[in-house]
C-alpha cells in the first residue's frame, strides 16, 4: 500500500466533504446504518474469522470481548450511526461575532479539521463510530486497525463505501490501511502533508509510539485508572449501586472502575455490604491492610493484599478492583491525584462542600458525582458516539464528538477598510 497515494486521496476527499451539505452527509449516515443490518451476515462471518484466530492465539478474555461482534452489537452500532445523523451539523456554525470600533465585522466559523488518522486495536465498533463522526463533521479519515480485526474492518469499510457512493460522496473519505506491518503506522505518523490529526486508541505503548514518532499533532486518551471515593456522608445504598455498576457492567472498557476509596468512618459497614454484591460476579479485590482485615472478617473469598508498587497504577480491564481505606477527603484527593490517568474519577457524597472540593481539585476529563464512571462515553453524553476520549489539556477533552473534530477560521468583513 502506498500511503502517499492514500493521503492524496484523503485530502481530495476532505475538500469535497467540506463542501457537502448536511442533508447529503446525513443521507450517507442513514444508508450506512441500514447497510450494517442488511449486510449483517457478511460482517458477522468476517468477525467470526477474527475471533477464531484470536482464540487460537490464546488471547485474553477481555480482548476477545472487545473484538466480538453480535447481532445486538451491530444493532447498537447502527443506532449510534443514526444518532450522529440526528445531531446538529457543527460545520459552518458562526460564533463569537463582534464589530470593532473601526466598523470591521468579525466572527469565527466552524470548519472541519481536514484529514484524521485513527490508529486503534481490536474494537470493530470504532470503525463505524469514527467513520460516522468524521463524515458528519466533514473530515476524511484514514483508519489503521490492528491485525486482529482486519477481516471485520474490511467488511465494515466495504459497507461504508457503499453508503458513501449511495449518497454521492467520495469513497476515499474513509480509507483502511490493510497492511498490518508496524512500519505502516510509522509511515502514517509522518504523513504530515496530508494528515492533520492523529488519534491513537489503544494501550500505553501505542500512545508512546505516536507521541515519539509523529510529525502530526496527536490527541491521546482511552486509558483509565479510574477511582470512586465513597465519603462518610455518602448515601450508602446509592453508593453501592454506583460502585457495583462502575466495576461489573463492562469491566473491559476504559471507563470502568479501577480503585475504590472508602472513608474509614463507614468502611466497616460499607465494605461487607459491597462484598455481598461483588461476590456474585467473582470480583477479585486487591486491598490495603485495613480493607483486607475487614473483608477477611466478612468472609470474602477472593482477596489479595495490594502490591503498593503496581496495583494502584494498573488498568485492570477485568473483574479486579483495588480497595483502599482513607481517613479524610484530603487523603482521597491526594491519592487520586497521584495515581489517576485523568480519565474518569468520581465521588459519592451528600455534603455540598465535600463535593465542591472534589470537583475543584480532581482535574480528570470527566468528574462524576453520585454517578457511575461508565457514563464517560460519547453516546451517553449525547454526542452520538466518540472518536476517542481525550485526556489531554487541549481543545478536546473527554469524549470527542462532532464539535471536537472541528476547528474554526476567522472571517473579517469590511467596507473598503485598509490599514496603514
Amino acid at each position: 500500500m502506498d500511503l502517499q497515494i492514500i493521503g492524496q486521496r484523503a485530502r481530495r476527499a476532505s475538500r469535497q466533504l467540506a463542501r457537502a451539505d448536511t442533508a447529503r452527509k446525513d443521507a450517507a449516515l442513514i444508508a450506512l446504518a441500514d447497510a450494517l443490518l442488511v449486510c449483517q451476515d457478511e460482517i458477522l462471518r468476517a468477525n467470526a474469522e477474527d475471533v477464531a484466530q484470536a482464540k487460537a492465539r490464546g488471547a485474553e478474555a477481555h480482548f476477545i470481548d472487545r473484538l466480538t461482534l453480535t447481532p445486538q452489537r451491530l444493532q447498537a452500532m447502527a443506532h449510534d450511526v443514526r444518532a450522529v445523523a440526528g445531531l446538529p451539523d457543527p460545520v459552518g456554525e458562526v460564533f463569537d461575532q463582534t464589530v470593532l470600533p473601526n466598523g470591521l465585522r468579525l466572527h469565527k466559523r466552524r470548519v472541519p479539521i481536514g484529514v484524521l488518522g485513527v490508529i486503534y486495536e481490536a474494537r470493530p465498533n470504532v470503525t463505524t463510530d469514527v467513520a460516522a463522526l468524521a463524515l458528519k463533521s466533514g473530515n476524511a479519515v484514514i483508519l489503521r486497525g490492528g491485525s486482529d480485526n482486519l477481516n471485520s474492518n474490511r467488511a465494515l469499510v466495504q459497507v461504508i463505501h457503499q453508503a458513501l457512493c449511495r449518497a454521492e460522496l467520495p469513497a476515499d473519505a474513509v480509507q483502511l490501511i490493510e497492511d498490518t506491518d508496524r512500519a505502516r503506522v510509522l509511515e502514517l505518523l509522518k504523513l504530515s502533508d496530508y494528515v492533520d490529526l492523529i488519534i491513537p486508541r489503544g494501550g500505553a505503548a501505542l500512545h508512546r509510539l505516536c507521541r515519539e514518532h509523529s510529525t502530526i499533532p496527536v490527541i491521546t486518551g482511552g486509558m483509565g485508572i479510574n477511582h470512586i471515593y465513597v465519603d462518610a456522608t455518602a448515601d450508602q445504598d446509592k453508593a453501592l449501586d454506583v460502585v457495583y455498576n462502575a466495576k461489573v457492567s463492562k469491566p473491559t472498557v476504559c471507563n470502568a472502575l479501577g480503585t475504590l476509596l472508602v472513608h474509614a468512618e463507614i468502611a466497616p459497614a460499607f465494605l461487607p455490604r459491597l462484598a455481598a454484591r461483588l461476590v456474585e460476579r467473582a470480583v477479585e479485590l486487591r486491598c490495603d491492610p485495613r480493607a483486607l482485615a475487614i473483608l477477611q472478617s466478612a468472609g470474602y473469598p477472593l482477596l489479595r493484599l495490594a502490591d503498593e508498587a503496581t496495583d494502584w497504577d494498573t488498568e485492570w480491564l477485568a473483574l479486579i478492583l483495588g480497595v483502599k481505606i482513607v481517613d479524610s477527603l484530603d487523603e482521597a484527593i491526594a491519592f487520586i491525584q497521584a495515581h489517576t490517568l485523568e480519565h474518569s474519577d468520581g465521588i459519592c457524597a451528600q455534603d455540598p462542600q465535600v463535593i465542591a472540593r472534589f470537583i475543584h481539585e480532581i482535574d480528570s476529563s470527566a468528574v462524576f458525582v453520585n454517578a457511575s464512571t461508565r457514563f464517560n462515553d460519547g453516546g451517553q453524553f449525547g454526542l452520538g458516539a466518540e472518536v476517542a476520549i481525550s485526556t489531554q489539556r487541549i481543545h478536546a477533552r473527554g469524549p470527542m464528538g462532532l464539535r471536537e473534530l472541528t476547528s474554526y477560521k476567522w472571517v473579517c468583513e469590511g467596507d473598503g477598510h485598509v490599514r496603514w
